[in-house]
């Protein structure tokens, strides 16, 4: 099953709210940290829920052009690229990514760090508009565009934090995928195997990093390069990661499967692509009852609570916490 937010969970969001009010910055910001907790645990339509009412909230405070406004911009864009990744609708994304782009550009010095996060934010929903767009010389440009992004992005965190770093990985596996998208296989496969190899050395062999840019070189070797063993072996350690980390009903096992199902579609074994499109069907069904079980993440109490109801709550949580 794919984990939910349990009860718990949110009780630091719903004392902010009940103590702050509804357009205070603390509310926004804790909203901020819970979207992206509901991102990270594969919430993604509850987490662009989340962002989009902080923006609001900040836009109120601030006004437009706040660098405040501009990181939540960022973060909305993010949320709504990946909760439209399959639909292919990058239409909101698209125009958060502009605005966060617009204020950061407007405010801070060209080669400031945040930059780099909006760039790389802007480049991958630019890539997937590129590649459905019918016009090629359109398509190019767009790609070129992202290339831009993605390099200056990369050039920026290798300045700021060297080349064994996460962030810097994460640029090189983003331009992994551009360059398949480019049709430039090669490139596309020195990107992917450098961003493992740096994410493997810092954060392990099991991480959720790790089993995206594994799962990504995966594809490049199956629908471009014609590797399908490698394929095979990449496709099943990235499904076996995201469902010890996630559960059987992970989003993101999605285009695992189908992969894994198409390598061994040119592998003929019919065994497996049985075995497979069982799993499939298993996991949408999953999926299917996980959304409808789904619940609005802001149904908070809108009474404030006093200063001694937060004091007696929180004792009582932390006093829980010990008889458990």
């Amino acid at each position: 099953m794919i984990r939910r937010p349990p009860r718990s969970t949110l009780f630091p969001y719903t004392t902010l709210f009940r103590s702050f009010g509804c357009l205070h910055t603390k509310f926004s910001d804790a909203l901020i940290d819970f979207g992206f907790f509901l991102l990270n645990i594969d919430c993604v339509a509850h987490s662009v829920q989340v962002y989009q009412v902080a923006l609001d909230i900040r836009k109120c405070t601030f006004g437009g052009k706040n660098i405040h406004v501009a990181v939540a911009h960022e973060d909305l864009a993010y949320a709504s690229y990946v909760n439209e990744y399959s639909s292919g609708k990058f239409q909101d994304a698209q125009l958060h990514a502009d605005k966060a782009m617009d204020i950061m550009c407007r405010l801070l010095p060209a080669d400031h760090l945040l930059l780099a996060s909006s760039k790389r934010v802007k480049a991958l929903i630019l890539e997937e508009i590129a590649i459905d767009n019918q016009d090629k010389a359109i398509e190019r440009q767009q790609l070129l565009e992202a290339q831009e992004l993605h390099l200056s992005a990369l050039e920026m965190a290798k300045k700021a934090f060297g080349e064994r770093n996460v962030q810097t990985a994460k640029h090189y596996g983003n331009l992994g995928r551009l360059y398949q998208s480019m049709q430039r296989y090669e490139e596309a496969e020195l990107m992917h195997c450098k961003a493992i190899k740096i994410k493997e050395e810092l954060l392990g062999l099991e991480d959720y990093e790790v089993s995206l840019s594994v799962g990504h070189l995966a594809s490049l070797y199956n629908y471009d390069m014609n590797k399908y063993d490698q394929a095979k072996e990449l496709y099943l350690r990235s499904i076996a990661i995201g469902r010890k980390l996630f559960g059987d009903g992970y989003s993101g096992l999605e285009y695992d499967y189908r992969g894994l199902i198409r390598v061994y579609s040119m592998l003929d074994d019919y065994a497996k692509i049985s075995e497979y499109n069982a799993v499939y069907h298993h996991w949408k069904h999953l999926r299917d009852s996980t959304e409808a079980r789904q619940t609005n993440p802001l149904q908070f109490d809108q009474r404030p609570m006093s200063v001694e109801e937060i004091v007696q709550q929180f004792l009582a949580m932390d006093q829980s916490n010990v008889v458990r």
